[in-house]
């Protein structure tokens, strides 16, 4: 049998970088002997994520272009001719059976030189509203694997399949482990636990908002997992008391779900789809800050489904407060944000993108 060969391009975020490493661990579990080579930017979080995973790297000088006229906009056709450039080369001594991109800046100069000398192509969308990159990309993409119905009005509609997004697979079944979560954290089990998540480096918005509601929350009887991000840790560790666990990031996604009863999260492509595996309450407040505005759409995309409680940060001052009161006391409100987000899972994602990659090799 003939040696396989992957190329899997995505990074500058979590939500780019762990959906690509969970399709390679999925192919490596399929395809034991099959060789791997990840591309990313070359000063990204990927250059060290991909490498503790177990797998090569290698960095094409790429970034975005920025929304206003700056240097860095102004080097961007050099960067962008010099990754072009380096991705032939990549593409030319590794020969890979198929390419597959999950989004970021370097997937764009790798996939279109994988199409140009008619590799197949693989593109994983994990937004309700994808980037600039994918739509050029999904012309010529043999597959493009999303994560949201209706997406037809940006893609070739053939070229579809709705796979959902790759997720951990410890998030499956997180209610046997809600004991032992309680306990790790050391929580109290007749009291309410709200979890915060900001997201890998953290969100300023919302730390400021948990810091405002700190004493109401206490006086409620409610206990928090924190996750402040790496950028914040220094400023709110000071917080961290009976009731309250201040952490920049969070080793064990599935005991922290486990634990919590009520979600406050940035709205991440790769958050919402957890979130809908675990089926906890959740406020998303998405970050404003963000190309195409993606993190509001994916929200609405679960709000619209009366899944979750949508609420944008230029509201926080004026509704969170009664927004979160009632929803604590509200369980039947609870119970029914919980059960609409679980029907929107999709939890055999990996499993799913493999079998439309198998088809390609």
């Amino acid at each position: 049998m003939a040696k396989y060969k992957f190329i899997l391009s995505g990074g500058g975020t979590g939500g780019h970088i762990y959906p690509a490493i969970a399709i390679a661990n999925e192919l490596k579990a399929q395809f034991p002997d099959a060789e791997f080579l990840f591309v990313g930017a070359q000063d990204k979080m990927e250059m060290q994520k991909v490498p503790q995973a177990g797998y090569p790297i290698e960095g094409l000088w790429i970034a975005g272009l920025q929304r206003k006229l700056t240097l860095q906009n102004a080097m961007f056709p050099v960067k962008l001719v010099s990754s072009l450039i380096k991705a032939r080369k990549i593409i030319k001594a590794f020969q890979p059976n198929v390419v597959i991109g999950t989004g970021g800046f370097a997937s764009g100069p790798l996939l279109q030189v994988a199409e140009s000398a008619k590799i197949p192509t693989v593109v994983q969308e994990q937004n309700s509203f994808p980037g600039i990159t994918n739509k050029i990309l999904s012309k010529k993409a043999s597959v493009i694997c999303v994560a949201y119905p209706n997406l037809e009005r940006f893609f070739p509609a053939e070229k579809i399949v709705l796979t959902g997004n790759p997720v951990r697979q410890d998030l499956i079944n997180i209610d046997s482990k809600r004991e032992d979560a309680i306990a790790f954290y050391n929580l109290n089990p007749n009291q309410k636990t709200l979890l915060i998540l900001g997201g890998s480096l953290g969100a300023r918005r919302i730390n400021q908002l948990i810091e405002k509601e700190l004493p109401k929350f206490l006086a409620n009887e409610v206990q928090i997992i924190w996750q402040c991000g790496k950028l914040y840790f220094e400023e709110y560790k000071k917080y961290n008391q009976n009731g309250v666990k201040v952490v920049d990031f969070i080793e064990r996604m599935d005991y922290v779900y486990a634990a919590a009863d009520i979600v406050i999260s940035r709205a991440g492509a790769s958050s919402v789809s957890e979130l809908c595996i675990v089926g906890k309450p959740v406020i998303f407040i998405p970050s404003p800050n963000v190309a195409e505005d993606h993190q509001t759409k994916n929200a609405q995309a679960i709000v619209n489904e009366k899944g979750a409680i949508l609420l944008k940060e230029s509201e926080l001052d004026n509704e969170f407060s009664l927004v979160f009161e009632a929803l604590l006391k509200d369980s039947g409100k609870q119970m029914q944000l919980s059960e609409n987000i679980k029907k929107l899972a999709l939890p055999n994602a990996t499993k799913a993108i493999v079998e439309e990659i198998k088809k390609l090799i």
